[in-house]
């Protein structure tokens, strides 16, 4: 059962298929039907119509963005081919956000870095066969230490960019309250939690917490 604030993420491949709706429809009924019972919100449905010539995801980004700010887990409609995809993967590890996926429950961040690693290596060997001209390859060889290591080393990454990313993600909002007249750090406090708006840590704001987000801003 469903819990707590959520942003759903929806994809389509073509402007198309936006505007039609093929596949979209069903993408807001699984949504529907997974938050379906429960006590949820959600913040704001986010759709991206992508295209074969580019790989970047400024609604992701978005969606993301709007999960730190709210303290909301991402809700991916089809996580099956976006896990395929190195680009979208990076961008789920980095932003210091939780998900759920509706077509795979049981996926966790684990489970992402995971396909992660295996996406990069299956990239790698692609690029190997295509650069041997066609020649065939042997078989996947996995190396525990490397794929433990590098999750490690993604880990600690994710760590070091998640301050600033919210910091970064706040800064309109904190912006926008200190034009409407609130310009002590206790005042913009105040106002954030007036408006729901958690902190990283999904706790209230105090005037030190303002501070280190103006800091790293």
């Amino acid at each position: 059962m469903a819990t707590g604030k959520f942003v759903s993420y929806l994809r389509v491949s073509t402007q198309q298929q936006g505007r039609s709706g093929l596949g979209l429809e069903a993408q807001r009924e699984a949504v529907a039907a997974y938050l379906n019972g429960g006590r949820w919100k959600l913040v704001e449905e986010v759709l991206e119509v992508e295209s074969g010539k580019r790989n970047d995801r400024p609604e992701l980004a978005r969606a993301l963005s709007l999960c730190r700010i709210h303290g909301a887990r991402l809700l991916v409609a089809k996580l099956d081919r976006l896990a395929r995809n190195v680009a979208f993967i990076s961008a789920l590890m980095e932003s210091g956000v939780d998900f759920e996926a509706v077509d795979l429950p049981q996926a966790n961040k684990l489970t992402v870095h995971i396909m992660a690693a295996m996406a990069e290596y299956e990239a790698g060997a692609i690029s190997a066969r295509t650069k041997a001209g066609g020649k065939k390859l042997g078989g996947y060889r996995w190396d525990i230490q490397m794929v433990a290591s590098k999750g490690n080393a993604e880990s600690a990454r994710v760590r070091a960019v998640r301050a600033s990313k919210h910091a970064r993600d706040l800064m309109p909002l904190i912006q926008t309250i200190q034009a409407e007249g609130n310009t002590s750090l206790r005042q913009i406090a105040s106002v954030l939690n007036e408006r729901k708006i958690p902190t990283a840590r999904g706790g209230e704001w105090s005037a030190v917490q303002v501070q280190r987000i103006l800091s790293l801003g």
